[in-house]
């Protein structure tokens, strides 16, 4: 497959987080069209052994390559921290994935201090943000912390509940007393729980700290890669007149008529009709 400047961008995650992650993609290139898929069905993909991630997200890149996608973002922090290699099938089709971008803007808006990871027990477990924040500081101490409760309570809409709250209070303990200067949220739903967790995370440590996700990271990492590879869409016309911001497209493999609720919450503006897509292959 050729990529071209005019192709859209495709964008996938487990359900409807990743809508974080095309947002700032649609604010940062506002002449990109892109093509999103949440894997509703199959959703949450955290709780997942690495193996059955990889074949879910093998799934979801075949379907973007379909559509004829120049680059797939994986806004799913599970999927980028079981790694990305093999997701292309040997073709050329760029991946960007989450953590690494999340990890870089962690280290430049902490002041030194501690790093601490809130995010899905697969994220956790794979250690992928300690690795990816090593690498680029080898001496900077991380805590993570698993969070398993934190999707369904956003998907339940929850985002401001005392339920919530306790909850958050409940997973932050461990920062009581700690010397945490910056929290990464590492899932796409955790950005809907901004302030709670800045709520408690500041009675915990008595003190405000840096609240990141990775969102306008990858953006400006896409916007990057688009220029480096030559296939930024055009922004003008042919006769010099500025293009108009495409269409954007929105998928889901299950219930696309109960989810613009919660989408209208990640994306900040009405999305309008989601599309119902098969991702499976089909049988032989």
């Amino acid at each position: 497959m050729t990529q071209r400047p005019p192709s859209p961008i495709g964008v996938f995650d487990s359900g409807l987080g990743g809508l974080t992650v095309a947002k700032a993609l649609a604010e940062r290139l506002p002449h990109e069209q892109l093509v999103y898929l949440g894997d509703t069905a199959r959703v949450p993909y955290g709780t997942r052994s690495p193996a059955t991630v990889v074949r879910y997200a093998r799934n979801n890149v075949a379907f973007l390559r379909k559509q004829g996608v120049k680059l797939v973002v994986v806004a799913c922090n599970t999927v980028s921290a079981h790694g990305l290699a093999g997701l292309t099938d040997g073709g050329d089709l760029p991946i960007v994935g989450v953590i690494r971008p999340g990890a870089r803007a962690a280290l430049a808006a902490s002041s030194g201090g501690t790093l601490a990871v809130l995010g899905t027990p697969g994220t956790i477990r794979s250690g992928a943000y300690e690795q990816a924040v090593h690498e680029l500081d080898p001496e900077r101490e991380v805590v993570s912390i698993a969070c398993p409760l934190f999707v369904p309570l956003v998907e339940e809409g929850w985002t401001q509940h005392a339920v919530t709250t306790a909850v958050a209070r409940e997973y932050l303990e461990p920062l009581r007393g700690s010397r945490v200067d910056t929290l990464i949220l590492g899932c796409t739903h955790y950005p809907l729980l901004r302030e709670t967790i800045t709520a408690v995370a500041t009675e915990l440590l008595g003190r405000e700290i840096a609240i990141v996700d990775s969102a306008s990271a990858v953006a400006s990492d896409v916007a990057a890669l688009l220029e480096k590879l030559g296939l930024t869409a055009p922004s003008f016309d042919a006769t010099g007149e500025e293009t108009r911001p495409p269409a954007h497209r929105f998928c889901v493999t299950d219930a696309p008529d109960r989810v613009g609720e919660v989408a209208l919450q990640f994306f900040g503006r009405s999305i309008g009709a989601f599309e119902h897509v098969d991702v499976l292959p089909s049988p032989a």
